[in-house]
């Protein structure tokens, strides 16, 4: 089980393919497991990066606060750690928010960025209900039945749901209880206009919660292109990976970089 080592804490990773490196963001007590079709998928063509988040799945527990600033400073660590000089940045509901704050902190070491059902702010009274409620259910006591809602909801069988319980159960309830807190404070919105690099944005056609977001974020980037998955909700990479994988596939094709470097791990 491949491991890097910061400091205090430990954290799993797994690169699978060659050719430009794409690096994918889970969001709160998921896992890299959620990246399963990805890793699968675009494998064929490209180096797929997963890794856990401190405090989640196979990574080791975390003495420091979960923020945002901190699991960038570990995602660079990480493309140090492999050899990769640039990668694009693919994050997943509010580990889309992490690649752009990976984006606005370190440019030059991302090539562009892939943001399915993300947001750059967590500020309608619905979604902050719903991250608000996480936090309280993120305990010890809770965690079992947290995890239940959260990964069947996001699964398309039974055996997808198996798996991703039980790598969101390995998780701890402190940091995963500090990653939902974060969430909630985490506004980078008047700042999106710094961010030049290409950005491709994903969102389902059901989930219209979202589409304030999809909204605001095509009109603050610079350079971002935005594409509604019809027929589809929020929970985009494991329930419409058929329809994400190809767009995902063209975008990297089409804004690829020749002067990353990968070494291999």
């Amino acid at each position: 089980m491949p491991m890097m080592d910061v400091k205090d804490v430990s954290l799993y990773y797994n690169v699978k393919g060659n050719g430009t490196p794409i690096v994918f963001i889970h969001p709160p007590l998921l896992t890299s497991e959620n990246f399963r079709y990805q890793m699968d998928g675009e494998s064929q063509d490209f180096s797929v990066i997963t890794f856990d988040i401190r405090g989640h799945g196979r990574s080791h527990y975390s003495n420091q606060t979960i923020t945002y600033p901190l699991i960038v400073e570990d995602i660079k660590r990480l493309l140090d750690h492999l050899g990769i000089e640039k990668a694009f940045l693919c994050g997943y509901s509010t580990g889309a928010s992490i690649a752009l704050e990976f984006m606005l902190t370190y440019s030059d070491r991302a090539i562009g960025g892939i943001l399915v059902s993300g947001m750059s702010e967590a500020s309608d009274l619905y979604l902050r209900k719903r991250i608000s409620l996480a936090v309280k259910l993120a305990n010890s006591r809770s965690l079992s039945f947290l995890a239940y809602a959260i990964t069947w909801g996001n699964s398309d069988t039974k055996e997808m749901f198996r798996n991703l319980y039980n790598e969101a159960v390995k998780g701890d309830a402190r940091n995963i209880n500090q990653y939902f807190q974060y969430s909630l404070k985490y506004n980078c919105t008047n700042q999106l206009d710094k961010i030049e690099l290409p950005i491709l944005l994903v969102y389902g056609k059901k989930d219209k919660s979202f589409h304030r977001y999809a909204n605001l974020l095509k009109e603050k980037l610079p350079c971002s292109e935005l594409y509604f998955i019809d027929k589809e909700k929020h929970q985009i990479p494991t329930k419409a990976a058929t329809k994400l994988n190809p767009l995902i596939a063209h975008f990297v094709d089409e804004h690829n970089s020749k002067d990353f470097k990968y070494s291999g791990n």
